[in-house]
């Protein structure tokens, strides 16, 4: 099967399917109405009010790798924020913070001064003359629902607009660079062929799930 790869800045209030099966389904879009290439899926989720950076495939392995946990692949976001968080704050992040009863891993966070040139978002976020905002950038190595968000407001500072801008590191990187809202490319060769190496340095037998194992025959006499 002929592999397809596809970036896409995914805008704010869009599902992060093609198909919509909820009561709300004919006044939603989903990323059908943006990408026109058939059976490929999200490596990855953003939630409906978050943008950003989304890579869609049909390469199971490497959806796999990408999203499974163990492998702990970075994913770069810009936060903004209720008020200005202090080091505090900041170093509550980077150590890591109590979500559902879980601590998450450690991030790097830092802030973001001057704050980043995107485009603006429809509709835009509430404002408030007497509560100042601040942008934040967070790189996380794990995926848990809604984690920016509750971590943001677990040290004190509700996430107000949340856009991922990077997956991966060094060769392997994808951002979000040349793609405005709704936008979308293919993968070059040379970033396909970068995420590839990525799995086949991963443990033979950690590459995917579905892999099947060879039976073991029991030792000894059988009783």
């Amino acid at each position: 099967m002929q592999h397809s790869y596809v970036l896409l800045h995914k805008p704010y209030n869009v599902l992060c399917q093609f198909t919509d099966n909820s009561p709300q389904g004919s006044q939603r879009q989903t990323l059908k109405d943006f990408v026109p290439v058939p059976d490929i899926y999200s490596a990855g989720r953003l939630d409906l009010d978050s943008e950003g950076l989304l890579l869609l495939t049909n390469d199971a392995p490497l959806k796999h790798y990408l999203c499974e946990p163990k492998f702990a692949h970075p994913r770069t976001y810009w936060v903004q924020v209720e008020n200005i968080p202090d080091g505090q704050a900041l170093e509550q992040l980077r150590q890591g913070v109590m979500v559902q009863g879980k601590k998450t891993r450690p991030a790097i966070a830092n802030l973001l001064t001057p704050e980043p040139t995107i485009p603006a978002r429809e509709p835009p976020i509430r404002f408030r003359k007497n509560v100042p905002t601040a942008w934040l950038e967070l790189t996380l190595t794990e995926g848990r629902n809604r984690q920016v968000r509750r971590m943001t407001a677990a040290v004190g500072h509700p996430t107000l607009r949340l856009m991922r801008v990077a997956i991966g590191t060094g060769p392997a990187k994808l951002t979000l660079t040349g793609l405005g809202p709704g936008e979308w490319r293919h993968l070059t060769t040379a970033e396909i062929g970068a995420l590839q190496n990525l799995v086949k340095k991963a443990k033979p037998n950690q590459r995917s799930p579905h892999k099947k194992t060879a039976s073991r025959k029991p030792k000894g006499k059988r009783r």
